[in-house]
């Protein structure tokens, strides 16, 4: 009889356990399948937005894609570039006098990992040509990470982190 007991009760807390899986109804930021969908969608359709934007007006263009927040922060190579949105647009302004023409291309091999309906995290390679007030002419590739934040009926920049990749090393 005792064993039986025993047994019962391990059941019951084995049950009890299982019950405290994480669901839509215990948690209200987890995405039903369509609202997952509807974010990838909704950000893959913004990075192709920043893409062209940049393309067509320069470097001006990225201002309106970084949340004017002080969660903004910008980071490139490992080193902090922007520390708030602040500091993002006195280098943008700066940047636009100097660039005069700007070609960014997203890689074919884009992700998006939805985190919540509001909140995404984005990755790509990129490309970017770059001619410079000078006539310079400059080619870089690199891969890009950024969380993307739904504020204010669109879809922005919170966070982002740039890297350049290395130019191949000269062959022996």
């Amino acid at each position: 009889m005792r064993t039986s007991l025993l047994s019962l009760l391990l059941l019951a807390f084995i049950l009890a356990g299982c019950g405290r899986q994480p669901s839509l109804k215990n948690n209200p930021e987890a995405l039903t399948p369509a609202q997952a969908a509807q974010v990838v969608d909704g950000v893959r359709a913004f990075m192709q937005t920043v893409a062209h934007d940049v393309t067509q007006d320069g470097p001006a263009a990225w201002r309106k894609h970084f949340a004017d927040s002080p969660a903004f922060f910008m980071a490139s190579e490992g080193q902090m570039a922007f520390p708030d949105s602040t500091s993002a647009t006195i280098a943008i302004h700066d940047l636009a006098l100097d660039i005069k023409h700007i070609e960014l291309v997203w890689g074919d091999s884009l992700r998006v990992d939805p985190l919540t309906p509001a909140l995404a995290v984005v990755a790509a390679p990129w490309r970017e040509v770059r001619v410079n007030a000078a006539g310079q002419r400059v080619e870089e590739t690199g891969f890009f990470t950024g969380v993307t934040e739904y504020r204010a009926g669109r879809w922005q920049f919170r966070d982002v982190h740039w890297s350049i990749a290395p130019a191949p090393s000269p062959a022996h």
